[in-house]
């Protein structure tokens, strides 16, 4: 895949993360798209560097998905718990 595949499947996750995680982000819906992004950059990477799974050229390949959901929704929790509070 390329950058701008990346780029468009991070826009994705990170809309599916913020549909999964309901709620207030500091950040707002710009913010969590833009850590969606860089979740599934993240996410990719681990997937491929730590659990031996290879991130393949197909844009529809479920365990690519999986890992940049994975690393939206992680990005996302921490996100919140670092800068929760800061619009209460």
């Amino acid at each position: 895949m390329t950058i701008i595949s990346w780029i468009i499947l991070g826009l994705l996750a990170g809309a599916i993360a913020k549909f999964l995680l309901p709620g207030r982000d500091p950040g707002g819906f710009i913010g969590t798209i833009l850590i969606g992004v860089a979740g599934a950059f993240i996410g990719g990477w681990i997937s491929s560097r730590w659990f031996d799974q290879p991130i393949t050229k197909d844009f529809y390949d479920g365990a690519t998905w999986a890992a940049a959901i994975g690393g939206s929704l992680v990005l996302l929790i921490a996100y919140r718990l670092l800068f929760g509070h800061s619009r209460d």
